[in-house]
């Protein structure tokens, strides 16, 4: 019995997508076995008609002389597809010597299978041919096949013409016969050549096929045809039901070793559904679901490009077509009974004559030989078809709704490839048994073909009609064999075979190798898009080939193969690299950096793309990935290289360049990208190419661009501001803006990542160059709207330029019986460009740190200098302008004062500095600091000129100062006091100038120093505005006058007013805290008298306008400041109250006389009394400003002031020399070097200066001298006190000064003395 139930029905089972069993196997192959003897040619029935002999004869010519014109016609066909479709495949150069012998021996009689006479006689004339010099010429140059081929037949075709013994058009067959012969000795000539390419020797098996075919063809049409009247005509086939005259069926029986009589009852079931329309069903479903994208038999998602796509589906519809057709021209029927659902034609078909599906002349076993023609085709691997569908078909296809898109078909297998599989390892195994069983005697003949021919033909016809490709049919065979291989050999123990054994069994491990490292010499086509699949067949027999140690003999061999393949994938990465850079540059367009960006693209792609699919080396040598970026690497550089004149043109020819810098800068990454790959695939290898040298012009274009529209973005920032708040950090968008833009460039920098330190700290260099511009620009900016704000000018002006000074005269004269400070209330806007002075020092130290400048630094100065750059220092002078003393009016009147403000210009007359303007005194003080950097010595003009309303400014005094690098080398800071000369060379007062110098550096430390300093200065300068602003409503509030008011009249304003006004944010309950500083008396001083008519509240209300307009403005302050600044300003407000109320006490430190007279006790009483109001309302019971930060030193020496006040004349000048000399028996103080920029260059630095300063007690002597001033005959004992002062302060700095040289004296006496000069000769 069988091993399967023969009552089961095979398809109605649901068979599993994965899993091939044999019963479902057996069922389809047997289907493909009946179809096969449905379309093979049947033994046809004879009978004799002689009335019908002249109609056939005439019918006999008429298809000889069609077969013959077909039999033409196809070879033009044939070559017709290859030189459309395909790419040009040429043959190996040693074929032509090759053939060259075979001609010789066929013409001289030597070959057998070539001794007919007219096949000699045309191979002789085609060897004279050949053996021209014009033709071998052409041949080496072209190589191309299908022209030889053409050649043989041109002169075929000269030589059988002339041939008498070929009547008519025999000739003609006689010419398709000897081309066939030709291609086939052209195939066993290629068979002893290595690296023959596969598809070379499938294109000549295709072409043999289809010229054998048509010469059978036309070879049975003209037997079909009787030649005698005796002889018989054709009849209809005769049709058979028994298994035994299919011979398919009959190798399927012994395959699956099934009894006849069940394999009789297994024909008959499938009868009914193995017919010739469900074959053209099945093929008609193939085209349809190629059309709508199904998964079988093909679809584009199973190809790696749209080429191999279209190659594949040209060919696959032009072979289905063409099986269609074929089925229709042996049945017409079934053109017209395709949708019919009638099967009972199963076995049975119309006389066919000269069907497509005859068998090859001359073939003795004509059932186990025949197969259908696309089974033979099938053998070679290809199609004869290179044409589209037809219309026709086409249209009947997609309009028929009885054909379904998906896997319904009733030859082919739910999973093609998975039962191909297994029936090939099936036939395998049968026949491998068969070798090796013990019926096959050893002095029997053994096939030199692992499959037997029977199992062969069944094996193609399965893969026709399971439309199974020839990729696919090698790897599988080739997968087979290795596991039948491996199981072979496993348990054989080769050590213990003969001598002659193991040899033989090393040669052919060696024939192995070569063969299969031929094929994946030949794979290596695909270079770069090589795929796994496609030589991983080879790849697993070589490899275990390589691993069984029989190649030691042929280890030198091997070698020279495999440089041979390095070479050739070297060659074909360069060819890759060729045509797509000729590709890419043939492309239209002025961007001549394109097609090399795009180059890096197809590089790294290429690269990464090997790199993933071959990991490893193939056969343990050959790393694909680093042979193609060896040869391709160094072809881009080069071509970047050449590029490189008309890069730099391009990036630089306007103001839109015809190549963006932007590419620019992604071919450098890209390029670095490349070079780092290539020092990682080839680390032995070197390219010789300066990528921070190429590449450098470029950045530094960039970074003057940059530069250049560093203007733009300050400008556009501050124009957009509205200077609203945009978050609690106070600032508005303006300050984000810019440092948005400044950070743009800073990550740009720095993602290029530049492989050169020195450069890259260059780089950076010049962009902190770049930031401090900006940085300045910006505060000169919001400086200019601040100082709008602050100074409005009115709608109607005569002089625009004067109108600020003319709006702060007026305000200032507007007065009637005596001057009123009109109060300024501060603007919301004001306060929010303060803050973004503050917030924009926070983001620059961000960017400080982000960029990294302490390194950049140091890398410049480890890094060693540039011989041809020698640039002249540069010296940075910080010039502070602070005050001036005993200026002379303009005008003769006693009570005339100045509007002043200070110029410096240098020789040329350019105006370098100009301050702001102080009104209405003789004592200005400026407190303000400017930046002027110089290579040489520079003569400055210090000008102080009084604002005039309309007109020009008068000039009160000018002086003269000489900006001398080896004057201020010591790098300290010196107070310059300058005496004022006007036009009639008279003295006009002088003025104090604080200089000092250091080194102006390239650096970015220097340059982000001076961004810093000049925040801090317009910070300063705006804080100070705030505080001007302020001063008069407080030197008005707190004035001797309304201290004389108070005490002759005891109140200034209404009570009940003064009630209402005395509320506000800030102010504090009245009377004694604890906090309060109380100074004790000497013991000989008696009680000071207090006014006991006035209260608190009375003293308090005299001030009163002070604490509205506190209350007013502070609040302001308080709510737009952020906490930082608002502190500041807040201990700047309270450091000016105490300034105003010591000037109210005692008077200026000078050498002059002084016209103040002392306060009495009462009026001192009072001032101190306000004094501890405004500390109160200062600090808000906590809430305000912090109490040790009120009493600060500054606080003590005024509340110092009520010790002194009222002490005897000789007893305070008593207490002056003791002070002094006790201050000059305490530590000598050190002079320190000015505040250099790189003491600012960040927050860091700042904050450490800032914890170095500590404040240090005033020397009480000032304090008392002041007091003295207003003291008679006093006056020549303070100039002597201050002359000792001066000398000491001098011998101080001497004294500093020599210890600082002895210092470096010592430090260059461990070093080694310059070589001295050589002695000049006397002439």
């Amino acid at each position: 019995m069988s091993r399967r139930s023969y009552d089961s029905v095979a398809h109605e089972k649901r068979l599993s997508k994965y899993r091939v069993t044999d019963d479902d196997l057996f069922d389809y192959v047997l289907r493909v076995a009946i179809l096969s003897y449905i379309t093979s040619p049947k033994v046809l029935a004879t009978q004799s008609n002689g009335a019908e002999t002249k109609e056939k004869e005439k019918e006999h010519h008429s298809k000889i002389s069609g077969a013959i014109s077909h039999s033409i016609i196809s070879i033009g066909d044939i070559f017709k597809e290859i030189r459309d479709g395909s790419k040009s495949v040429k043959f190996p150069e040693k074929l032509l010597k090759v053939l060259e012998q075979k001609l010789q021996n066929i013409a001289m009689g030597k070959e057998a299978a070539y001794s007919d006479q007219l096949t000699r006689r045309t191979m002789a004339v085609f060897y004279n041919h050949f053996m021209g010099d014009p033709f071998r010429r052409q041949m080496k140059e072209n190589r191309s096949i299908e022209e030889l081929i053409l050649m043989f037949a041109s002169q075929a075709t000269v030589v059988l013409r002339k041939e008498p013994t070929l009547v008519d058009d025999a000739w003609k067959v006689e010419v398709n016969n000897q081309i066939a012969q030709f291609v086939r000795m052209l195939r066993d000539c290629l068979r002893g050549l290595s690296h023959v390419s596969p598809e070379l020797n499938s294109r000549l098996d295709m072409y043999h096929a289809k010229l054998s075919q048509s010469s059978s063809e036309s070879a049975r049409d003209s037997a079909s045809t009787p030649r005698g009247r005796g002889e018989s005509v054709s009849a209809a086939p005769r049709i058979s039901t028994s298994i035994h005259d299919m011979p398919f069926v009959l190798v399927v029986a012994r395959l699956f070793k099934i009894p006849d009589n069940a394999m009789q009852t297994e024909v008959d079931r499938l009868r009914k559904i193995c017919t010739e329309k469900a074959a053209v069903v099945d093929l008609k479903t193939c085209l349809k679901n190629i059309n709508a994208g199904a998964p079988f038999p093909g679809r584009r998602e199973d190809f790696v490009s749209d080429a191999a796509w279209n190659q594949w589906r040209t060919l696959e519809t032009s072979h289905l077509s063409q099986l269609i057709m074929a089925f229709m021209a042996s049945n017409p029927e079934l053109a017209n009974s395709i949708p019919a659902d009638d099967g009972n034609s199963s076995l049975s078909t119309s006389p066919r004559l000269g069907s497509v599906y005859a068998v090859t002349s001359g073939t003795s076993n004509r059932h186990i030989g025949a197969t259908s023609i696309g089974s033979r085709r099938s053998m070679y691997g290809g199609t004869s078809g290179g044409d589209d569908v037809p219309e026709s078909l086409q249209e009947g296809i997609e309009g028929d709704e009885e054909i379904r898109v998906g896997h319904n078909f009733t030859y082919i297998p739910p999973n093609p490839k998975r039962f191909y599989k297994r029936l090939v390892e099936y036939c395998l195994t049968t026949d491998l048994e068969t070798m090796f069983g013990p019926e096959v005697d050893d002095a029997d003949e053994v096939p030199l073909t692992i499959l037997s021919p029977p199992h062969t033909n069944l094996i193609n016809e399965c893969v026709v009609r399971w439309r199974i490709g020839q990729p696919y049919r090698a790897t599988c065979f080739l997968e087979l064999i290795k596991e039948f291989y491996e199981r072979i050999l496993h348990d054989l123990e080769i050590d213990k075979w003969p001598t002659q054994d193991e040899e033989l069994l090393a040669n052919v491990y060696g024939s192995l190798y070569n063969i299969f490292l031929s094929l994946l010499y030949h794979a290596m086509e695909a270079i770069p898009n090589l795929k796994v699949s496609e030589i991983q067949p080879y790849l697993t027999v070589l490899d275990d080939v390589r691993e069984s140690g029989h190649l030691t003999r042929f280890e030198a061999d091997i070698g020279a193969r495999l440089s041979d393949l390095e070479d050739r994938v070297k060659a074909l990465s360069e060819e890759f690299y060729q045509q797509k850079i000729q590709q890419l540059q043939a492309a239209p367009g002025v961007n001549h950096a394109l097609p090399l960006l795009l180059m890096t693209d197809e590089l790294e792609k290429a690269a990464k793309q090997l790199d993933k699919r071959f990991p490893e080396p193939l056969v343990g040598r050959i790393d694909l990935v680093s042979l193609v970026v060896e040869v391709t690497v160094p072809l881009y550089i080069a071509d970047l290289q050449n590029s490189s004149k008309k890069l730099l043109e391009s990036s630089m020819n306007g103001p839109t360049p015809d190549v963006p810098i932007q590419d620019i800068f992604a071919l450098y990454r890209r390029t670095k990208s490349l070079l780092l790959m290539f020092e990682a695939f080839c680390p032995k290898e070197h390219v010789d190419f300066d990528l921070s040298q190429f590449f450098m012009s470029y950045v530094l274009q960039w970074l003057s661009d940059t530069d250049s529209k560093t203007n733009q973005w300050v400008q556009a920032a501050i124009a957009a501001d509205k200077f609203e708040a945009e978050n609690t950090d106070g600032h508005s968008s303006s300050i984000v803006d810019l440092f948005d833009s400044l950070r743009s460039p800073l990550a740009f920098l720095q993602d290029l990542e530049w492989s050169d330190e020195y450069q890259n700290a260059r780089f950076f260099t010049s962009l902190s160059k770049t930031i401090s511009k900006a940085i300045e620009q910006y505060c000169r900016g919001v400086e200019e709207l601040f100082m709008a704000e602050m100074f409005p000018r009115p709608t109607e002006y005569l002089q625009p330029q004067k109108s600020s000074a003319w709006l702060e005269k007026a305000r200032q004269l507007a007065t009637t019986s005596e001057k009123k400070v009109e109060p300024f209330n501060f603007r919301p806007e004001s306060c929010i460009k303060l803050n973004n002075v503050e917030s924009a020092r926070k983001l620059l130290d961000n960017m400080y740190n982000q960029m990294q400048v302490d390194k950049i630094t140091d890398a410049l100065s480890t890094s060693p200098p540039v011989p041809d750059k020698v640039d002249r220092p540069k010296f940075l002078f910080t010039t502070k302008i602070v005050m001036a003393e005993d200026l002379v009016p303009l005008d003769s009147s006693p009570t005339a004062q100045l509007d002043t403000f200070v110029t410096l210009s240098d020789e040329a007359g350019n105006r370098l500095v100009k301050t702001r303007t102080i009104y209405e005194t003789l004592n200005p003080r400026w407190e303000e600091t400017f930046d002027i950097s110089v290579d040489k010595p520079l003569w400055l003009m210090c000008s102080i000129r009084d604002r005039a309303l309309v007109g020009q400014h008068d000039v009160v005094g000018r002086s003269f100062i000489c900006l001398n690098p080896a004057q201020y080398g010591d790098f300290l800071t010196h107070d310059v006091w300058l005496n004022l000369e006007a036009t009639n060379h008279g003295h006009h007062g002088r003025i104090l100038l604080r200089i000092s110098m250091e080194g102006e550096k390239d650096d970015a430390q220097f340059y982000f120093g001076r961004a810093f300093r000049s925040l801090k200065r317009s910070e300063g300068d705006m804080m100070r505005i705030f505080i001007d602003k302020m001063s008069p409503l407080i030197r008005q509030s707190l004035s001797r006058t309304v201290l004389k008011s108070l005490v002759k009249t005891g109140t200034v304003l209404d009570y009940n007013k003064a009630l209402a006004n005395v509320t506000g944010l800030y102010r504090s309950a009245l009377g004694a805290t604890s906090s309060e500083v109380q100074v004790p008396l000497p013991s000989s001083e008696k009680p000071r008298f207090r006014a006991e008519e006035l209260t608190d509240v009375e003293i308090e209300r005299a001030i009163v306008p002070l604490f509205d307009y506190f209350d007013a403005n502070l609040q302001i302050l308080n709510t737009h400041l952020t906490e930082t600044v608002k502190d500041t300003v807040m201990l700047k407000a309270w450091k000016e109250v105490l300034t105003v109320i010591e000037g109210l006490l005692i008077p200026p430190l000078s050498k002059l006389p002084s016209d103040m007279k002392p306060l009495s006790d009462k009026e001192v009483d009072i001032v101190f009394k306000w004094l501890k109001f405004l500390r109160d309302y200062f600090h808000a019971e906590g809430e305000g400003v912090p109490l040790e930060d009120l009493q600060n030193q500054k606080y003590r020496d005024v509340v110092s002031i009520r010790l002194y006040y009222d002490w005897h004349t000789d007893t305070l000048m008593e207490e002056c020399v003791r002070a002094m000399q006790q201050s000059l028996r305490e530590a000598v103080p050190v002079k320190k070097r000015v505040k250099s920029v790189y003491n600012q260059r960040n927050l860091g630095t700042i904050k450490e200066r800032k914890k170095e300063k500590q404040e240090k007690e005033v020397f009480n002597g000032e304090t008392i001298m002041r007091i003295l001033r207003m003291r008679p005959n006093t006056q020549e004992f303070i100039a002597q006190q201050l002359d000792i002062m001066q000398a000491m302060r001098a011998e101080q700095e001497r004294s500093q000064a020599a210890q600082q040289h002895r210092k470096s004296q010592r430090s260059r006496q461990g070093q080694i003395p310059p070589v001295p000069p050589l002695p000049t000769k006397d002439p």
